[in-house]
């Protein structure tokens, strides 16, 4: 597969970055979604896996490293 290009969707919340973001998906069928890990509680629409991954602190990836 050759290198692609990654692209970072940054703003506030109610930004509209979900939008964006499918907006795009559906326009061009090679872009690919990455779910973000997150250690805040899921918000009532979201559903793990699909919008992020919900874990702990202690299970947040890099938290296993040495401080």
């Amino acid at each position: 597969m050759p290198p692609g290009r990654l692209y970072v969707v940054a703003a506030p919340s109610g930004a509209g970055k979900t939008s964006l973001v499918k907006a795009l998906m559906e326009r061009e069928p090679r872009i690919q979604f990455s779910v973000s890990y997150t250690t805040r509680r899921p918000r009532p629409n979201e559903i793990p896996g699909r919008d992020y991954h919900f874990v702990s602190q202690e299970r947040f990836p890099g938290n296993d490293r040495e401080r």
